[in-house]
């Protein structure tokens, strides 16, 4: 009679394992549009929510700020970062012009290893929005345009749309979660992929621009006129 084969047994997860999932469930529930800019982040509450302690849920704040996706204020607490029109258009004005200068340095046509890099992520892409995989479709929106951007050949300006990039996580992140704003970032990734292998470097430029307006223009309606809510 053979003995029956012996589980493994499932070990718990570590303390980093613990913070880290409380920092990734928050940070979702932020940029996907479930904590509306300005909400009030209670402690309380986000204790039960995640079932998380109170150390845990404080440092999960404090990453998120400095993210720049929370603010923290003395005797108001915790809220989810609301910026207003003004400065949500500031903020583009200076990602974009991150963003044209980036794409207009990229040598045409491009590498055949970029195209299959890019070719690759895309199909990735597509297979996690069909998923309805919202943490898969951001990570790899973020890795597509990280990657494009990345054949500039200057890495300190990639550095810097990166931040940027990060700092527009909460406007832009939601539309991933949009059917009409998921369509259409697909339809221009596939462009992009297309004029990559021409040689019409502006063509490509606005385009890489144009990428942002939808989810800019989504923000400034959600935020409603500046009006920051109560």
């Amino acid at each position: 009679m053979t003995a029956e084969p012996t589980l493994p047994e499932l070990q718990a997860p570590s303390r980093e394992e613990e913070q880290a999932e409380v920092i990734r469930r928050l940070e979702e529930d932020i940029i996907f549009g479930r904590f509306a800019p300005g909400l009030r982040l209670v402690e309380d509450n986000l204790m039960q929510r995640y079932g998380a302690s109170r150390h845990f849920v404080r440092q999960a704040l404090f990453q998120l700020e400095r993210q720049g996706i929370v603010l923290r204020e003395k005797n108001v607490g915790a809220t989810v970062r609301f910026y207003s029109a003004e400065e949500v258009r500031q903020i583009y004005e200076v990602r974009e012009m991150l963003t044209r200068q980036a794409a207009l340095m990229i040598a045409l046509p491009a590498p055949q290893s970029l195209i299959d890099q890019l070719s690759e992520l895309q199909r990735h892409y597509c297979i996690k929005a069909e998923a309805q995989d919202m943490r898969g479709i951001h990570e790899t929106n973020d890795a597509f345009h990280l990657a494009l951007f990345s054949a500039c050949g200057n890495p300190y300006l990639v550095r810097s749309l990166q931040d940027y990039m990060n700092l527009t996580l909460p406007m832009r992140a939601k539309n991933l979660a949009d059917s009409e704003g998921l369509a259409l970032s697909r339809r221009q990734h596939e462009l992009m992929i297309e004029l990559l292998k021409g040689r019409d470097s502006w063509a490509l430029a606005q385009l890489c621009v144009d990428h942002m307006q939808y989810s800019k223009a989504d923000y400034l309606v959600r935020i409603s006129n500046d009006k920051k809510p109560q």
